[in-house]
C-alpha cells in the first residue's frame, strides 16, 4: 500500500527551503524513484539534495552514462549516491547488464533513480516515489510516497 509521506508546492528558485523538510521525511529510504515530464525538474532537484547533502562532486544528468556515482559525508562515515537516469533504457534485462541492479542492492548506498517508471520490475520494495508535477512554468508540486 502506498504511503503519503511529504508533499510540497515549491518554485525552482526556492527548492532548498524544502530541502530539510524533503530529506527529514526521505533520509530512512535508500531508493528514491523519480516520476515526472520531462522537464519537470527531476535532475535539478536531485542535483540540489546532492548539494544540501554535502556531495562535492559535479552533479549532473546520466542520460548518457545511465548511472552516476557520487559521494558525501553522513555521521563520520563516506556515503555513495548512485543517481541513475533510466530514459534510454528499452527494458529491464538493460538496465541488468548496465548494473543498475547492483547499484540498487548496495545496502549501503543511496538510489537516486529517475525515470524509474522504465524498468519498475528492478524496484526492491521499500522505496520511495517521489513526483514532480508542473504546475505552471515556474511551480512544481512534489509528492512522495512510500512504496512497500
Amino acid at each position: 500500500m502506498d504511503e503519503l509521506l511529504f508533499q510540497r508546492s515549491y518554485t525552482l528558485a526556492a527548492i532548498k527551503e524544502i530541502l530539510p523538510s524533503f530529506w527529514a521525511c526521505a533520509k530512512y529510504a535508500r531508493i528514491f524513484a523519480f516520476h515526472g515530464e520531462m522537464g519537470a525538474g527531476k535532475t535539478t532537484f536531485i542535483r540540489e539534495l546532492c548539494d544540501y547533502l554535502g556531495v562535492e562532486d559535479a552533479v549532473s544528468s546520466p542520460t548518457f552514462a545511465l548511472i552516476n556515482e557520487y559521494h558525501f559525508h553522513q555521521e563520520g562515515r563516506d556515503r555513495t549516491i548512485y543517481h541513475m537516469d533510466w530514459y534510454r533504457l528499452r527494458d529491464t534485462e538493460e538496465s541488468v547488464n548496465a548494473g543498475m541492479e547492483d547499484a540498487l542492492n548496495d545496502p549501503d548506498a543511496y538510489c537516486f533513480v529517475e525515470w524509474a517508471e522504465k524498468a519498475t520490475a528492478l524496484l526492491p520494495r521499500p522505496h520511495l516515489r517521489v513526483e514532480i508535477k508542473v504546475k505552471d512554468i515556474l511551480e512544481r508540486k512534489m509528492s512522495v510516497y512510500l512504496i512497500s
